[in-house]
């Protein structure tokens, strides 16, 4: 269902079907544009100059206010490494409430310069202004990256016989997230200590997958990445078999999660696969070399592992759970579990 019962609509993504139709009334005139928008696409990508393609890619920061400015850099470079490319310029567009204390402002410029310097990105430009009838700060981002023709990896790719690799675990960004936004409400139940290591789940593990996808498509020819953010692994899962229009079998048991994840996610009562899971990679590629890619990412002290196989086209795409002697659908969401916290 689009709307609540009392026609509102719901926070997070427009559900997929409705997006779809939305994206099909584009027109996509431009020869130059190689890959425009579309369900499971996480950046465009268009004719540069030479043998360069321009990828693009634009995010906002909605449920996070701690480290705003770090997010919105990370989230939008994730997308870009998706593909194979390298962050070059980012653009910020920065809405402020009009109670923000003049020192907030301070630390998310200083955000933003610090992940810009972290992923090799240029701050270019943009917009700020103070805008009314916000409650906390909202920071969009636009970056902008290049790729050589031959490195370029595309959101479709996978393909039937591809195993399925997931860097780290379930849900790290919303470990972060949870922790920072509801500090309040959970020191009554924990430790400080222990909201303070779940606090750090923003730099360690991180969610950033820049180092993931980089050491993935240096180990082998990956067919295709993407990103898990609102909806967590379940919905980008899904999203991956729809770009490619293919049927996926995920085996759940391979699936990780960290304890503090679990205990978080437990204590609010939201399932850890459907939230957002910024920190974790999708990685599709020839099961032949699944090994040598996992073999790589554990290498370099990023958890790894196989949770499932492409196992052929459809036409209606679909994500199935194998467990002993039965498969099932993937539980859907409407949307982000977190969004139930705000």
């Amino acid at each position: 269902m689009f709307y609540n019962a009392d026609m509102t609509l719901p926070i997070g993504k427009l559900p997929p079907d409705r997006l779809a139709q939305l994206l099909q009334q584009i027109a996509r005139p431009d020869s130059s544009v190689l890959l425009g928008p579309g369900i499971g696409r996480d950046c465009a990508v268009i004719e540069f100059t030479g043998d360069q393609l321009l990828v693009a890619k634009s995010d906002p920061i909605t449920f996070a206010t701690d480290e705003i400015g770090w997010y919105a850099v990370q989230v939008n470079a994730n997308d870009l490494a998706t593909a194979g490319a390298t962050p070059r310029w980012f653009l910020a567009t920065v809405l402020l409430p009009q109670a923000l204390p003049p020192e907030e402002i301070d630390r998310i410029f200083d955000q933003m310069q610090a992940a810009c310097i972290a992923v090799g990105a240029t701050i270019v430009g943009g917009h700020t202004e103070v805008t009314s009838g916000l409650s906390r700060p909202i920071v969009m981002g636009t970056l902008l990256g290049t790729v050589t023709r031959d490195r370029l990896v595309m959101p479709d790719g996978a393909q039937p016989g591809d195993a399925i690799i997931l860097t780290k675990r379930l849900a790290v960004e919303a470990t972060a997230i949870i922790a920072r936004e509801k500090a309040q409400e959970l020191s009554a139940a924990f430790d400080g200590p222990f909201l303070q290591h779940c606090r750090r789940f923003l730099r360690s593990p991180g969610i950033s997958v820049m180092r993931d996808a980089q050491i993935a498509t240096q180990a082998a020819r990956i067919h295709a990445m993407h990103d898990p953010t609102e909806g967590g692994v379940a919905t980008a899962l899904y999203e991956m078999a729809a770009a490619a229009q293919v049927e996926v079998r995920i085996d759940p048991r391979a699936v990780m999660i960290y304890p503090e994840t679990q205990t978080l996610c437990d204590h609010f009562g939201l399932d850890p696969w459907g939230v957002i899971a910024s920190g974790s990679l999708l990685v599709a590629v020839g099961a032949a070399e699944a090994d040598r890619v996992v073999e790589a990412l554990q290498s370099n002290q990023i958890e790894a592992a196989v949770i499932g196989h492409v196992v052929g086209k459809s036409d209606r795409p679909i994500v199935l759970t194998e467990f002993e002697d039965r498969c099932e659908p993937l539980r859907r969401f409407t949307r982000d579990e977190i969004a139930k916290l705000f």
